[in-house]
């Protein structure tokens, strides 16, 4: 038996172990990480502490690591906190770096971590049609589209297709589409890499969507960002650094929903069925 946190950021939902020397198998992780079955969740991360700040190893919900994942860094540090770890700020040690985390109030946490670099434009073929739109890498690697009509976005169906194209091989890339409302506003769906499916929040994606808004003109700071799961995060310069340092910060909402212990039944993963 495996005692578990779960977490939400923003709608992305987490698992999470504490003090875990060895990760699960990803065959584990996905049978965990699958909805229906288990307990779901877009991801699982392990949270140990260290002699200043933590450390996360994170894995999407296919099982293997990521080196970056914002919605669930900021959950690790809601876990830390919870856990009695640290108190109001702590240093996140990630896969892609460091990552300093705040405590706002009981349920939002906001990190300060380096901008994006610079957007680059990129248009890709898929069925024919052209896709114009921006690569940008937080962490991971993401495709940023603009799209007006974000509820009739064809995140499953095009977003997978982009995942997977051969322009961003080997590892392919999360797909955003955003829309634009004001210079102060953003809204985001996103198709997540690893999670294979669209997530009611991204953390880096909603970055990568607002240096995409940013160089193009379409944004300034401070950025409200609309998420599929209807929750609002925000993003900034990081207000510890000031206008010039190149550092932004994204808050928003991170809480530890539930926590007990996984079942040896909560592992079983059943095999697509073979229809006659």
């Amino acid at each position: 038996m495996t005692r578990f946190f779960k977490l939400s950021g923003g709608g992305n939902d987490f698992l999470a172990l504490a003090e875990s020397d060895t990760p699960p198998p990803p065959e584990r992780i996905r049978a965990w990480c699958r909805r229906g079955v288990s307990l779901g969740a877009d991801g699982l991360f392990i949270l140990r502490r260290l002699p200043a700040g933590v450390e996360m190893d994170y894995f999407n919900a296919d099982g293997y690591p990521a080196d970056l994942c914002l919605n669930g860094t900021r959950c690790a540090a809601q876990l830390a906190f919870h856990l009695g770890w640290e108190t109001g700020t702590v240093d996140v040690r990630t896969g892609a770096g460091l990552v300093a985390a705040r405590r706002i109030d009981a349920e939002r946490i906001r990190l300060a971590l380096p901008a994006p670099p610079a957007p680059a434009a990129l248009s890709v073929t898929v069925d024919g049609t052209t896709c114009a739109g921006h690569r940008v890498q937080v962490g991971v690697p993401h495709f940023v589209l603009q799209w007006e009509d974000l509820e009739r976005a064809p995140v499953q169906v095009l977003g997978a297709a982009l995942r997977r194209h051969a322009v961003f091989a080997p590892g392919g890339t999360n797909v955003n589409f955003v829309r634009y409302p004001n210079r102060h506003q953003m809204e985001i769906r996103t198709f997540e890499r690893g999670v294979e499916n669209e997530t009611l929040a991204c953390g880096s994606g909603v970055l990568a969507g607002t240096a995409v808004g940013l160089a193009l003109g379409h944004l300034e700071m401070p950025v409200r960002v609309l998420t599929r799961g209807g929750f609002e995060l925000a993003v900034d310069t990081d207000p510890a650094d000031g206008q010039e340092t190149g550092r932004w910060s994204l808050g928003g909402d991170a809480r530890v929903v539930a926590e007990g212990t996984l079942l040896p039944s909560a592992a079983v993963e059943p095999a697509p069925p073979a229809w006659s």
